[in-house]
């Protein structure tokens, strides 16, 4: 069995959970400046929650390809007056923080959120493992080709799937020597991938359960879906469901989603078969 162990409580991962994105970012690509007052944080969150969100994942430094940087008191003070507002409301919530610096991960776990989520898997901060490995949480390392102002200037692989497959290997002895307990791998669709890199991922997905490691896959919205369909981040959502009934099919443990309702729907039917 797959679990994980967030706060003291066991997250069976064996069926599939959901996690619903709340960017607190005025320039997020698809929801960018939505969340900035207390009521809309606290309206979003609910909804994502009743829907069958298992985690909440907040994040402050929007990654989207060429976003602007802001230093580590500007993501602070977004991010946690927005824990303490969730947790007041929300005392059972289970909050992921989307951050690749350690002293930031380390003042969310301290005020109680649950995970950390970091796109850079420790490359942008060298404390990063140390720390997970001292606040024991669990930890979500992605694949990324560079940064996130410079990832989709054009990467390039020998084959996308090894060398990401190798990446996690690495990575994973790494944080198995910070005793890291509980890791979740991501492939990091949309960074520092070209669409075909993004598609060929998703077709070997299976093999990255060889790591035996949960999988979390974050396609929701994204460019290898709106430009292949010809359409825009807010007409993706059809082609989001698709991509992760895939990502289902091929062994995605966590989906992380702006639409939580239609991704339980995913789980609900995938776990018919």
């Amino acid at each position: 069995m797959m679990t994980i162990n967030c706060k003291g409580q066991l997250i069976n991962l064996s069926t599939p959970k959901v996690m619903g994105i709340l960017n607190l970012t005025p320039d997020s690509f698809y929801d960018g400046g939505q969340y900035c007052n207390e009521k809309n944080i606290v309206d979003q969150v609910e909804k994502m929650l009743t829907e069958g969100a298992t985690f909440i994942d907040l994040g402050a430094y929007s990654s989207r390809p060429g976003a602007a940087h802001i230093t580590e008191e500007e993501e602070l003070k977004r991010i946690i007056p927005v824990i303490k507002l969730l947790l007041n409301e929300f005392p059972e919530i289970l909050i992921s923080i989307d951050t690749f610096r350690s002293a930031v991960a380390k003042a969310c776990v301290e005020i109680g959120a649950a995970l950390i989520n970091d796109i850079s898997a420790g490359e942008m901060d060298s404390n990063m493992f140390k720390t997970i490995g001292e606040i024991n949480v669990p930890y979500i390392i992605m694949h990324m080709q560079g940064t996130p102002q410079n990832m989709q200037n054009s990467p390039v692989y020998k084959d996308v799937t090894q060398d990401i497959l190798h990446y996690f290997s690495e990575k994973i002895a790494l944080a198995r020597q910070q005793n890291i307990n509980d890791l979740i791998i991501d492939p990091g669709f949309g960074f520092g991938k070209t669409v075909a890199h993004n598609y060929q991922l998703l077709n070997n997905l299976d093999l990255f359960t060889n790591t035996n490691l949960p999988i979390l896959v974050g396609a929701s919205r994204k460019s290898m879906i709106y430009t292949t369909l010809n359409t825009s981040p807010q007409n993706a959502l059809n082609g989001t469901t698709i991509v992760n009934t895939l990502a289902l099919h091929k062994g995605a443990s966590i989906l992380r989603v702006h639409d939580v309702k239609e991704a339980v729907e995913c789980v609900t039917i995938i776990n018919q078969l």
